[in-house]
């Protein structure tokens, strides 16, 4: 797969002795099918009952005992069927999106639908708003296809690479994550069991959900197949389908509203169940080329959606098969068909060829500003991290005053002072470090590998430290906090090698780099989620600490590993502030100058890794801040990384301590996890910058 963009395959010449183009497709067609069936057979048999195969066979030849039929009836079906249209549904709506954006990797995922669809759910579940199921279907409709046109609008729609839509869907997807998850903390009561809904679950309390959705998921279907030939002009661009008499605005505006109300559909029955429609019609296109008449959407449509319910069954029978039936009833299928999408993802951006805008939209310039200007902002974020770090020890759920602040300095204060400034300030201290840590990282990352777009959140660093934390606290839950900050570094480690190692193999291509990096973030995302559904309540609530990014419980032994890292880091990656801005510039330029690349490549990349652990062992996982802290900076003080590196530093403390602050009085005595805020506060910068290189293209 050279590329992804689509483009029409070129159909092979027939042998002479070779089965009619038909004959091969039905043929083709019907493997896939009979798999499935047996695959649902094998789906049928796994449970939490006694109910076994043999109990299943006896039943389909009419010997039915009267438990096995009412088991069957009230429990297996059930999920079978939402398997079926789930699959179905996703499968023929990835299909349809690749199509109509012409991108190989367009998907309810990567064009948000799945979150918009979620969030929308939640929102009306936190209103207190009683709606039907075909309301809640309409509900996660508009919230699907409010998010897919903010998407596309993004990202440039057809005319976008790769990279820029699966850029654009992140950010969209992590800030509607972020909202989805303040509103089930603060209305936890109102929206109770919608969090382990939101990973993708098969598990039905009967058929009403697949009786009331399958005849609308059908009709839906029926009319893109009725569209097919218009589809298939599409690909062909929109001149020369305007030429053939299509009308290329009114057939993509159809096709993907009928594809938003499939995944509408999908999520309103098991929720968002990731990456099947990104996966399903991507492997039905890979076969194409060796398929003659594959490529039509007459065929494609059909086989996409077969191939949704083979991949989201599978992954049903995988889970259950790998941790038993009753511990399957906790873990959701979604986690399953992330990992097997995200290695998917992974797969097709190690070979596919750099489409390039984040080439194309450069930020690092040449641009510098004068000394009086630099020493003026670095002034200015100064006094503001003075007065944000201020602002931070005196609110709270309890209100103190500078004064007390002095007292405590001093070992003077009241005991209620001590006991709130001993708890307080640790925790400002941990957002102060890591909002530091992080910019910094980012800081070396973007330089590193020339990409304004690239943060140790989107490349799966930061996922890759959550994956060994969490690892600890799970599996060890006694373990001190050095073991688990360990486990943290290790795990960032073994994940930047696996995402620099893929993305600089045969060349750097900053765009294979984020698309790997986005994999594997999603697959480090799932396995988190299995690591905690796994494990003991008392665990699961310590661990989701973590994934939240909070300072909650922060106290001096916390700050340690991030103290060290930062001490350690930063005389390095300052140090080579000249490097990076030659690093930044291009890849030729700096080996003329007689700079030895690859060390210093490594070298800054370590760096970033040790700060990313330990700022993931010390807060949790907190995104957008390595993005916005850099790249704020080079619009500040311009290109050179003797500004940008202190400027970052001021920006990523600033940032992370006011989402902290935010965090703990916005609604106090309740309080929201700082990663929450960090993620609303920067998310729209980072849509900004897509946006805006989207102009400048």
């Amino acid at each position: 797969m050279p590329s992804a963009t689509l483009t029409r395959p070129a159909p092979r010449p027939a042998r002479a002795d070779s089965p009619r183009p038909g004959a091969r497709l039905a043929v083709a067609g019907g493997l896939l099918a009979v798999a499935t069936v047996i695959l649902a057979l094998v789906h049928l048999t796994q449970g939490t009952s006694s109910v076994g195969p043999a109990d299943i066979l006896g039943l389909l030849v009419g010997d039915d005992d009267g438990t096995t039929g009412a088991v069957v009836a009230a429990s297996r079906i059930p999920r079978l069927a939402a398997g079926l249209l789930v699959g179905a549904a996703l499968g023929a709506a990835g299909a349809v999106m690749q199509s109509v954006s012409r991108n190989a990797l367009a998907s309810p995922d990567t064009l948000a639908v799945n979150a918009g669809a979620h969030l929308a759910v939640v929102a009306v579940a936190a209103l207190g708003l009683q709606v039907p199921l075909l309301g809640s279907v309409g509900v996660a409709f508009l919230g699907g296809l409010g998010a897919a046109a903010l998407v596309l609008a993004l990202s440039g729609a057809g005319q976008s690479s790769s990279v820029r839509l699966v850029l654009a869907g992140s950010a969209i997807a992590l800030a509607f994550h972020a909202l989805t998850s303040t509103l089930l903390l603060l209305f936890s009561q109102e929206t109770r069991g919608l969090f382990a809904w939101g990973s993708g679950s098969l598990g039905q309390s009967g058929l009403e959900k697949f009786v009331l959705l399958a005849p609308l998921a059908a009709a839906a279907l029926l009319v893109l197949l009725v569209k097919s030939r218009s589809l298939d002009l599409l690909t062909l661009g929109d001149d020369q389908a305007r030429v053939l008499g299509i009308n290329v605005r009114g057939t993509q505006v159809l096709a993907i509203v009928l594809a938003v109300l499939l995944s509408a559909a999908a999520v309103t029955v098991a929720g968002p169940i990731g990456f099947v429609g990104l996966a399903a019609p991507a492997l039905v296109r890979l076969a194409a080329p060796h398929i003659p008449g594959l490529h039509r959407h007459i065929a494609l449509i059909p086989a996409a959606a077969l191939m949704g319910v083979f991949l989201v069954l599978g992954a049903d029978v995988l889970l259950r098969a790998a941790v038993g039936a009753e511990s399957a009833v906790e873990v959701p299928t979604g986690v399953v068909t992330t990992v097997f999408g995200a290695v998917f993802l992974v797969a097709l951006a190690h070979r596919m060829r750099s489409d390039g805008p984040t080439r194309e939209a450069r930020t690092v310039s040449l641009r510098t500003v004068g000394a009086a200007r630099s020493t003026g902002v670095l002034v200015v974020l100064a006094v503001l991290l003075v007065a944000v770090t201020i602002a931070g020890f005196l609110l709270g759920d309890a209100k103190l005053l500078l004064g007390d602040i002095l007292n405590w300095v001093s070992g003077q204060a009241g005991p209620v002072v001590s006991s709130v400034m001993d708890t307080r300030a640790p925790r400002v201290g941990a957002a102060l470090l890591a909002g530091a840590s992080l910019a910094l990282a980012g800081t070396a990352i973007q330089a590193v590998t020339r990409n304004p777009l690239a943060e140790p959140a989107i490349i799966g660093v930061s996922g890759g430290a959550g994956v060994g934390a969490i690892l600890v606290i799970t599996l060890v839950p006694l373990a001190g906090f050095w073991t688990v900050s360990a486990a943290a570094g290790v795990g960032a480690a073994v994940v930047s090698l696996i995402v620099f190692g893929l993305s600089f193999r045969g060349g750097m291509q900053t765009d294979r780099l984020v698309l790997i990096g986005i994999g594997v973030s999603a697959a480090a995302t799932a396995v988190i989620t299995l690591l905690i559904v796994l494990t003991d309540p008392w665990n699961e609530a310590k661990a989701l600490t973590w994934l939240s990014g909070s300072t909650y419980g922060r106290s001096v032994q916390h700050l340690v590993p991030m103290a060290v890292a930062l001490l350690v880091a930063l005389p390095v990656v300052a140090s080579h502030h000249r490097s990076q801005d030659l690093l930044a510039l291009d890849e030729d330029t700096p080996r003329l100058l007689g700079l030895w690349v690859p060390r210093t490549r490594v070298i800054l990349l370590a760096a970033a890794v040790l700060l990313t652990a330990s700022s993931v062992a010390g807060i949790g996982v907190v995104g957008f801040v390595g993005l916005v802290a850099p790249h704020a900076a080079r619009a500040l003080v311009g290109a050179s990384h003797r500004l940008i590196i202190p400027t970052a530093l001021l920006l990523g403390a600033i940032l992370v301590c006011l989402g902290d602050l935010i965090g703990r009085t916005a609604i106090a005595p309740a309080q929201l996890p700082a990663g929450l805020l960090t993620a609303l506060l920067g998310a729209p910068y980072f849509l900004h910058l897509l946006f805006r290189s989207r102009l400048d293209r």
